[in-house]
C-alpha cells in the first residue's frame, strides 16, 4: 500500500537524521494551518497543522508565554504532524514562535496570537431586515485585468467561453459598492473565493486548493478585507461561501493526505454520490443508501472529505472560525449542506455559533419537499430523525443547530404559481396551499427565499420575459415572511437559457463589468426601457423595505386566492403594517375590503409604496391588471 510504503520511508529516514546528528539538515515547513490565530475565544484549544517534507520526525515545542503545547498528534503521514495547543486565558495578544528540531538543527516559525476586534463575538448576522444578493465574483466585474490570467494556475481567462473564467475580480465588486447599497441591499454573499488551482472550469470556486487563499485571479487577502471594509461602511455585511463537504482534485491534500482516512473513497474504488437527499429523512432506506449520499464524491474532481475524522472535522470548524475573524463576516452560506456527516455538521454549527450566537449560516439542502429541508433547522419538529434513521449515533449527537437554509421549496412553488393558470390548486391557490409547511420549521422566518441563484435559470426567462410577472415574483420575496435574496443582474432583466443544465448560461457576465461592454446595468447606458423602469422600480421597493418593521419581524396574514388575486398582510405591534395584494388577471379587479376584516380595521388608509398614492380603503381596493400593490397602512390611534 502506498500509504504504508510512505510511512517505511519516513521511519527510516528519522533513523537515518538522527544517526547523523549534528549533521541532520534542519526541519522545513512549508505551511503552518491555520497561519495564525486570537486571543479571546470561547474555547482555548487550538489545532495547528504543520506540512513539510519529514515534518513528522521532528521535536517540537513553542516559545512564548500564554500559549503552550498540549501534545503532538502525529498520523500515518510522515508529511504532517498537529500540534494541540492551549492558550491561556488572559493570554497576551502577540507573536510566539514554534519550534521545530532535528538532531542539533532547528527551524523556527513565527505564530502570532491576534487580539480580537471589539464586539466580535456579538456580530450582527444576517436576519429579516436584511436583502441579501448573490453575485459570482468572477462574472460580475473586472476591476484589475492584469489578474486575470496567472503563470502556474491554469484555466486562463477567456470570455467566449461560457465555461471559462471571465476576468472579475474583488476590485470590480469594490468598484461598485455605492451601486449595490443604493439598490437597498444589505448583505452580499459571493460563490467561494478561495484558490481553484484546477486545469479547467475552475471560475465558480466549488473545488478549493488552498482552505486559507484566497485565488490570486480574484486578487488577495488585503482586497478580499478591503472589500469587507469599504462594505461595511456602505451598510452592507459580506457572507462568505463554504464547502465543508468536497474540494478540488488540484488540492496537494489528494496526493498527500494528512492521514489516510482524509478522504472518503473514490471513483474507481467507489461511486460518485447518488445525490440521495430524502434518504436521510427516509425511515425505509438502507444504510448503503444513505452512505452512498453522503461518502460518495460529488464530482470527479472534487474529493469528499470524510468530516467523521476528527483531526479534519476540526480543521473545518478553525477554517471557517478563522475566515470569520480574519475578515470581520456577517456570516456564512454553506455548500451541499446535507452531503457531510450530519453529526459533524451539528457540531460544527453549534461550535460557530458558540462564538459568535448571532452569525448568519444559512445551509443549502436543495430539496423541493419541505420535511427534508426543514429537519436541518434549529429548532425543528423533527429533531433525532437524522440519528435514528442512520443508526450511528444518540439523537443528542445531531440535534440540528443550523438557523437558517435556502428555501428551495418555496422558490420553486412561487414559480409554477406564476406560470400556470389560475385553477383548482394552481397559480396562486398553489402558493396559500404551500404555506401549510411553514408549521414544519423550527423558525419560518428565518429561511433565506431567493427569486433565482447562481444553479437555477435566472427569473426573467423562468417567467417567459414577462415584466409583470417578474414585479410578483420580486414583491413577493421581499415582503413575505422570509430573509429575502436576489440575484445580481435581476434588477435590469438580466438574461439566461431556460434549460436546467445550463448552469454557465445562468451566471452571465454583469453589463458594464467589463470595459467595452455594450451596456452598463450601473450607469444605465444602453438600457432597454424595460429594463431600467425595473431598475428604479426595485430600488424604490428595497430602499424603502428597509424602513419597515413589519417586514423584518411581523406575522403574516393571508387570504383565500380569488379570481387571479392574492391578499396578505404583515404586521407588527407599534409599527405600520403592510398590506400586499396581487392581481395576475388580464383586467382590473376591485376587491371589497370588508373580506379583509378583521385583520384590516375599518376605516384603514394606506399609500402605495411603488406609485405614491394613498388610498382610502374603507370599502375596497382596486387592482389593475397583472401588478402588484404594496400598502404602508396608517396606524390606529
Amino acid at each position: 500500500m502506498r500509504w504504508l510504503r510512505r510511512l517505511i520511508r519516513g521511519a527510516m529516514l528519522g533513523v537515518a537524521l538522527t544517526g547523523l546528528g549534528a549533521h541532520a539538515a534542519p526541519p522545513t515547513v512549508d505551511a503552518v494551518e491555520p497561519p495564525h490565530w486570537w486571543t479571546g475565544f470561547a474555547t482555548a484549544p487550538l489545532q495547528v497543522l504543520v506540512y513539510g517534507p519529514g515534518i513528522a520526525q521532528a521535536r517540537v515545542r513553542v516559545q512564548g508565554s500564554g500559549l503552550t503545547l498540549a501534545r503532538v498528534q502525529r498520523t500515518d503521514s510522515p508529511d504532517h504532524v498537529f500540534l494541540h495547543l492551549h492558550i491561556a486565558p488572559g493570554a497576551v495578544p502577540g507573536p510566539r514562535t514554534l519550534v521545530f528540531e532535528r538532531g542539533a538543527e532547528r527551524t523556527t516559525v513565527a505564530y502570532l496570537l491576534k487580539a480580537r476586534a471589539p464586539g466580535s463575538a456579538q456580530r450582527r448576522g444576517f436576519d429579516g431586515r436584511d436583502v441579501l444578493l448573490n453575485l459570482m465574483p468572477d462574472r460580475f466585474a473586472n476591476g484589475n485585468p492584469a489578474n486575470d490570467t496567472l503563470p502556474g494556475l491554469g484555466d486562463p481567462a477567456d470570455r467566449s467561453q461560457p465555461g471559462g473564467r471571465h476576468g472579475g475580480d474583488l476590485q470590480g465588486i469594490t468598484e461598485r459598492l455605492d451601486y449595490l447599497a443604493g439598490l437597498g441591499f444589505t448583505a452580499l454573499w459571493l460563490t467561494p473565493v478561495l484558490e481553484n488551482r484546477q486545469p479547467a472550469y475552475s471560475y465558480h470556486g466549488y473545488a478549493a486548493t488552498d482552505l486559507f487563499r484566497i485565488d490570486p485571479r480574484l486578487g488577495t487577502l488585503d482586497d478580499y478585507k478591503r472589500l469587507a471594509a469599504e462594505a461595511r461602511r456602505r451598510g452592507l455585511g459580506l457572507i462568505q461561501d463554504v464547502v465543508p463537504n468536497h474540494i478540488g482534485d488540484g488540492h496537494r491534500w489528494l496526493a498527500h493526505p494528512p492521514a489516510r482516512d482524509w478522504f472518503n473513497p473514490g471513483p474507481p474504488a467507489a461511486a460518485l454520490t447518488n445525490h440521495a437527499r430524502s434518504s436521510i429523512r427516509d425511515a425505509y432506506a438502507v444504510s448503503a443508501d444513505r452512505d452512498g449520499f453522503t461518502r460518495g464524491w460529488f464530482a470527479p474532481t472534487m474529493p469528499d472529505l470524510n468530516t467523521t475524522q476528527p483531526l479534519l472535522a476540526q480543521y473545518l470548524v478553525q477554517n471557517a472560525i478563522w475566515w470569520i475573524e480574519e475578515v470581520g463576516l456577517m456570516g456564512l452560506r454553506v455548500d451541499t449542506w446535507s452531503y457531510s456527516d450530519a453529526g459533524f455538521l451539528a457540531r460544527w454549527a453549534a461550535r460557530l455559533r458558540q462564538e459568535y450566537p448571532q452569525l448568519g449560516i444559512v445551509g443549502e439542502e436543495w430539496s423541493l419537499n419541505p420535511l427534508v429541508v426543514s429537519a436541518w433547522q434549529q429548532g425543528s419538529p423533527l429533531f433525532g430523525d437524522v440519528a435514528r434513521s442512520q443508526r450511528r449515533a444518540p439523537a443528542d449527537a445531531t440535534r440540528p443547530a443550523l438557523p437558517s437554509l435556502m428555501d428551495f421549496p418555496l422558490h420553486d412553488t412561487l414559480r409554477r404559481a406564476l406560470n400556470e393558470p389560475e385553477g383548482w390548486g394552481t397559480g396562486w391557490t398553489r402558493l396559500y396551499d404551500f404555506m401549510v409547511n411553514d408549521r414544519l420549521y423550527g423558525d419560518a422566518s428565518r429561511l433565506v427565499l431567493f427569486e433565482g441563484n447562481h444553479d437555477v435559470p435566472r427569473l426573467a426567462p423562468a417567467l417567459n420575459h414577462d415584466p409583470a410577472l417578474q414585479r410578483m415574483a420580486l414583491a413577493f420575496v421581499l415582503t413575505t415572511r422570509r430573509i429575502p435574496q436576489l440575484y445580481y443582474g435581476v434588477e435590469v432583466m438580466l438574461d439566461s437559457p431556460k434549460a436546467h443544465d445550463a448552469f454557465d448560461g445562468f451566471r452571465a457576465d454583469f453589463p458594464g463589468g467589463w470595459a467595452g461592454d455594450a451596456s452598463d446595468a450601473v450607469t444605465g447606458r444602453g438600457l432597454r426601457p424595460e429594463a431600467l423602469a425595473l431598475q428604479q422600480w426595485l430600488r424604490r421597493l428595497m430602499t424603502w423595505r428597509q424602513t419597515q418593521p413589519a417586514l423584518h419581524r411581523g406575522q403574516l396574514t393571508h387570504f383565500l386566492p380569488r379570481d387571479g388575486t392574492y391578499v396578505y398582510l404583515r404586521s407588527l405591534a407599534g409599527s405600520p403594517s403592510v398590506l400586499v395584494a396581487f392581481n395576475k388577471g388580464d383586467t382590473e379587479r376591485v376587491l371589497a375590503t370588508s373580506g379583509l376584516a378583521p385583520d384590516l380595521p375599518a376605516g384603514s388608509r394606506g399609500t402605495d409604496i411603488l406609485t405614491g398614492e394613498a388610498l382610502d380603503l374603507t370599502t375596497e381596493l382596486t387592482l389593475a391588471p397583472r401588478s402588484v400593490r404594496i400598502l404602508e397602512l396608517e396606524r390606529r390611534p
